[in-house]
């Protein structure tokens, strides 16, 4: 048996465990790689090689920078900032939305601006009265149709960019993409207007992702936030000190609710008090001023409350409620509102669901608790084993808090960034690094986070199939299976070579990732062009545009995925929409890839 026999047996058997869909891709990848060792087509050094190839490299650090993006603040504010514009008419917002999407999808990534745009769509179709499953797959196709508008929009442009310069020492340009990519978004923009009506159903959803725009409203009313608290510090000279809590004299329309000592525990109610201690108090303000005045204290803390909302959630603050698990430690223990503890400030408890005020609470299992803090402090004790977190910290900053510092410097590093990939003065996997580095380097995103934000997943897929597409090409299976497509369409002319392209890798697209599609697809292309005398250029960028394509099933890209469940959509509900969008995108990409790109 040849090796080129032996390597199309390999890749038959990588896309039926991909169609079998028991084992994870990335398995695949790696079983895929060690059966080509294993079959004497690769070295143990090919085997391994993909893992350091510098694509795999650079797609690692786009995920940090998506994740600089989406941690702060920056794709929310957009989000945010379009619902505000684009009011409630389905066609304007719709339209408005699939833009902000290719945009985003291009920055960063198709999966990153359908996970970041999931909840501002939501937020749309409630306020406008429209069917989620109206807007929802038109995100998740103007994403994908939105990483074809520069280089580093998906794992795709990577990889044929790097095939390009391969073959002939050339790559296209960061923006070139974006030639044949805007009149693709403007096209998937114009079916979804037009037929996305009539294509898609008019489902609600069993289950929705959370909207927190309204959070705060929400705590505020729950927690009876009407008129906060004090935290008055005993300075010394004092005249409440050596005196109990029920001996301070406090004027009318003023309550004592309890005194937190210097250690961080509440005092009981025979201690006495002394310097540093705080007395936590709540009343009017006039009533106050006269206790501190009257008992020389200082002002530590003043009111969270309904008041001073924005206080509450902010840039550097926010606020998260709690549940207090069983068996938890903290079961026991007197907490009431006002109480610090671990960099927190409890604002309110509440028991069998009523408020408890300004009781002291002793902690049981099932007592809901309101903290405030900074925010890493907020999100530390939310994940603690003591309680249970009702709202992600996370999903509540990402989705609510406005535009900080920390956003500007994401947004400064992404320019930076994207400067080195347009003017190549670096190679793309050396301006990925910089750009990753200057966000954990400039405090958008922490070390931990970083890691957390590579998807190992799509990096283990890459590493893994790159060997079989290096096996495909050497052992003359790529010239093989394109010489038979040559005979098969004779001398049909370029559009043809490009048509048969198309079709290979839509095909296969549906069924398996886009990624691994087009490494499998690509060495077939570069030889289908050698054999039929049409330049690589256009071949290539044909297998860039219909790989992105995938829009038949909701298996064919994890965007269409994320959105299935909140638009209601079954397996059958795709292909509709799905085909008629890629109609369009045939017509666009024979019609205006070998006039771009000449054959």
């Amino acid at each position: 048996m040849s090796d080129a026999t032996v390597s199309l047996l390999v890749l038959a058997g990588c896309v039926g465990l991909f169609v079998w869909n028991r084992l994870s891709v990335g398995v695949v990848a790696i079983l895929t790689a060690l059966t080509l060792y294993a079959t004497g087509l690769i070295t143990a050094n090919e085997a391994v090689a993909g893992f350091g190839d510098p694509v795999v490299v650079f797609i690692a650090s786009l995920f940090v920078l998506s994740e600089g993006l989406e941690s702060s603040g920056v794709t929310a504010w957009a989000g945010q900032q379009l619902i505000a514009r684009a009011g409630t008419a389905r066609n304007r917002l719709l339209i408005a939305l699939m833009f902000l999407s290719a945009l985003m999808a291009a920055l960063v990534t198709p999966n990153g601006a359908a996970a970041a745009l999931l909840p501002v769509v939501v937020l749309a179709s409630r306020r406008s009265k429209q069917s989620t499953s109206q807007m929802l797959m038109p995100l998740a196709f103007a994403a994908s149709a939105g990483a074809l508008l520069v280089l580093s929009g998906s794992t795709v442009n990577v990889i044929v960019s790097d095939a390009l310069v391969t073959a002939t020492g050339e790559q296209f340009g960061f923006f070139e993409f974006g030639l044949i990519g805007l009149p693709l978004v403007l096209a998937t923009i114009a079916v979804s207007v037009l037929v996305g009506q009539r294509l898609l159903p008019d489902r609600s959803p069993t289950a929705l992702p959370a909207d927190y725009s309204r959070h705060v409203d929400t705590l505020v009313e729950h927690y009876s936030l009407d008129v906060g608290f004090f935290r008055l510090a005993v300075d010394p000279g004092s005249d409440v000190i050596g005196s109990r809590r029920v001996q301070v004299e406090v004027p009318d329309g003023v309550v004592l609710i309890g005194v937190q000592r210097a250690t961080g525990e509440p005092a009981a109610e025979d201690e006495t008090l002394s310097v540093g201690d705080v007395v936590v108090v709540t009343g009017d303000n006039a009533g106050i001023a006269s206790l501190v005045e009257r008992h020389a204290l200082t002002v530590a803390t003043t009111p969270l409350s309904r008041g001073t909302r924005e206080a509450l959630l902010g840039r550097e603050v926010g606020v998260a409620e709690m549940v207090v698990r069983p068996r938890s430690r903290v079961i026991g223990q007197v907490v009431f509102a006002g109480l610090v503890r671990s960099g927190v400030t409890v604002l309110g408890v509440r028991r069998l669901g009523k408020d408890r005020g300004a009781d002291h609470l002793v902690l049981a299992e099932g007592d809901s608790l309101l903290v405030h803090g900074p925010w890493p402090a907020v999100e530390a004790f939310a994940a603690g084993d003591d309680v249970l977190i009702v709202d992600s910290p996370e999903l509540v900053r990402r989705q609510t808090v406005a535009l900080g510092p920390k956003a500007w410097r994401a947004v400064a590093v992404l320019v930076v960034t994207v400067a080195l990939l347009a003017t190549g003065v670096v190679p793309p996997a050396i301006a990925g690094l910089i750009g990753a580095t200057l966000m954990v380097m400039t405090g958008v995103v922490g070390v931990p986070e970083a890691y957390r934000a590579v998807s190992w997943q799509v990096v283990v897929l890459v590493g893994g199939l790159i060997p079989l597409s290096v096996a495909i090409a050497s052992s003359g299976a790529a010239d093989l299976v394109a010489g038979r497509l040559v005979d098969l369409i004779g001398d049909g002319g370029p559009r043809v070579v490009l048509a048969t392209l198309f079709v290979l890798t839509l095909a296969l697209g549906q069924v398996v990732s886009n990624t691994a599609t087009v490494l499998i697809v690509a060495p077939i292309a570069v030889a289908m062009a050698d054999a039929s005398g049409v330049a690589l250029a256009p071949v290539l960028m044909l297998v860039a545009v219909a790989g992105a394509a995938s829009f038949l099933t909701p298996i064919a890209t994890p965007a269409n995925m994320m959105v299935m469940g909140p638009g209601g959509y079954t397996f059958s509900d795709y292909w509709k929409l799905g085909l008629a969008t890629t109609t369009a995108w045939f017509v666009v990409a024979i019609l205006l890839i070998p006039v771009i790109w000449p054959t």
